[in-house]
Order: structure tokens, then sequence, then C-alpha cells
């Protein structure tokens, strides 16, 4: 169900020029790449930008655990036990 008027389409009339478009028709694309050429896998450069990520937030995580155990400990005796073959009973 239409809840109004149609709009009617008006024309220009004949006295007005329309423009032309001379040079912009005919450009072509930015860059031209050649239809045989060899373009380079992105796949590697990932893999070698997310093992450097991995690696250096490895490195912070182990540097934060080790400031956060020297801090939580001051002083106190640790619970866990370095050396496990100590630990037999007699």
């Amino acid at each position: 169900m239409a809840q109004g008027k149609l709009k009617v389409k008006t024309k220009l009339p004949t006295s007005v020029k329309t423009k032309t478009n001379k040079g912009k028709g005919k450009k072509g694309p930015a860059i031209q790449r050649r239809g045989n050429a060899p373009v380079q896998p992105k796949k590697t450069k990932l893999q070698e930008a997310q093992k450097l990520k991995k690696m250096i937030s490895r490195t912070v995580n182990t540097v934060v655990e080790d400031e956060i155990r020297e801090k939580a400990l001051e002083g106190r005796k640790t619970l866990t036990k370095k050396n496990p073959s100590n630990s037999k009973k007699q």
C-alpha cells in the first residue's frame, strides 16, 4: 500500500548543455602490473612477525614473573623444594 503520491521525474530543458567527460574516461589504473610478474607471498612475512611477537611476549612474561616472585617472597621461605630427590622419607 503506497502511502503518498509518486514523484514525477522531470527532464532537463533542451537549452541546457550537458557536460562531456573528454579526458576523464580514458584513465587506466594508477599502477600497472605485468601479468606474469611474480607476487611475493604474505605468509612468510606474517609468520616471521608472529614469531618475533611470540618471543618478545615470552621474555616479557618471564621477567615480570620473576619480579613478582621477588616481591612476594621478600625474605620468606618457599614452600616448594628445589631438589625433589632429597624429599624421600627414610
